[in-house]
């Protein structure tokens, strides 16, 4: 039975799920330079948990998912942030509108995680971070085999060589692969492992595609003449 936003957001109070929770978001922020007062763009952003998170930064963060009814939940654990139905497949934003976009463990579920990506990038001004799941990871052994199971029932889970040919051809630069929850159990063993093993190394179930929009590109949307007004 699909979990309903509260069962889903209390999942991250758990003690497993707070920590993998953490995992995700510490690699996340690692990999962006956040700075207050930023324009935040977070795809698929569910019930908002990480939506909240970034707001608690002082950044400008807009969250937009497909489900209305979890919408309506993240609206009301967050009055800081801006929570719009839209569809990642084609964001309802121009060009470079915000100064990073994130994506945490969303696209995995989308009909075209791939034209997700790209517009991602489309609407990003500086960076992003993107994060998806390991098909060669424990996680996928003990979750994602056979159409997967739990939350990650129906789950893409993807190669290395998928995510780095997802953005062959696009504006960025600096692109970086990233891992992490090599041991999805949340043991104290788990624990241990995530603070020795280095997150370049590509088994952890959740990996992270990073980069940043190239200086030519972000030039040639700051030189575009402004829009004429309509008639």
């Amino acid at each position: 039975m699909a979990m309903n936003p509260a069962q889903y957001d209390a999942w991250y109070d758990s003690p497993r799920g707070r920590w993998i929770g953490d995992t995700e978001y510490r690699l996340l922020t690692d990999e962006l330079a956040l700075q207050p007062g930023a324009r935040v763009l977070d795809v698929g952003c569910g019930t908002g948990g990480f939506t909240r998170r970034l707001a608690a930064l002082g950044l400008q963060v807009t969250g937009v998912d497909l489900n209305a009814e979890w919408l309506a939940f993240a609206r009301s654990r967050d009055p800081r942030s801006n929570y719009l139905q839209a569809d990642a497949l084609a964001l309802p934003f121009a060009d470079t509108s915000f100064d990073q976009v994130v994506s945490v463990a969303a696209l995995c579920f989308t009909a075209d995680w791939q034209q997700a990506v790209r517009e991602i990038v489309r609407v990003t001004r500086q960076h992003f971070a993107i994060g998806l799941l390991n098909r060669r990871s424990l996680l996928w052994f003990e979750k994602g085999r056979q159409g997967g199971s739990g939350g990650y029932q129906g789950a893409h889970w993807l190669s290395l060589g998928e995510l780095r040919g997802s953005v062959n051809g696009l504006p960025v630069a600096n692109v970086r692969l990233r891992s992490a929850v090599f041991l999805p159990s949340g043991s104290s063993t788990a624990r241990i492992a995530e603070r020795v093993l280095p997150n370049f190394i590509p088994w952890g179930g959740f990996v992270l595609l990073s980069g940043e929009k190239t200086l030519c590109e972000r030039s040639k949307q700051s030189q575009k003449p402004p829009a004429k007004p309509e008639a």
